[in-house]
């Protein structure tokens, strides 16, 4: 995973105020709070590398219902909207739609300040 890895990392550090720390043994970004993590392979069963993310309201199932094989619903997180991610098998289109996935994550829990930086930027 250290190619895709190493990509999500920087899609993640670009945010304003954006940092990365270890969460559970996982490389995990936090803006005020957490929201997104990297898991690994073979983490809850899941034998494809994944990612865990925050997501607005409602996100959760229309994702999931959008594309299955891609979306599911997280252990733990779950509950709280959150969703995961397959990272295996991304094509070059699909980073365009992560890089979204991963902003709006950023989106549902980053504190105003940090919104208007990101907002500013266009």
């Amino acid at each position: 995973m250290t190619g895709v890895g190493d990509r999500v990392r920087s899609i993640c550090l670009a945010l304003p105020g954006a940092a990365e720390k270890t969460s559970h043994g996982s490389p995990a970004f936090f803006a005020g709070k957490q929201f997104v993590m990297l898991r690994h392979q073979g983490h809850h069963d899941h034998d494809f590398p994944h990612l865990w993310c925050a997501a607005p309201a409602g996100a959760q199932e229309e994702l999931i219902a959008s594309d299955p094989e891609r979306y599911f619903r997280p252990p733990y997180d779950g509950h709280r909207g959150w969703i995961g991610v397959r990272l295996d098998g991304l094509q070059e289109d699909d980073w365009t739609e992560l890089t979204e996935t991963i902003e709006e994550a950023y989106r549902a829990i980053a504190p105003a300040k940090l919104l208007a930086e990101l907002d500013a930027r266009g």
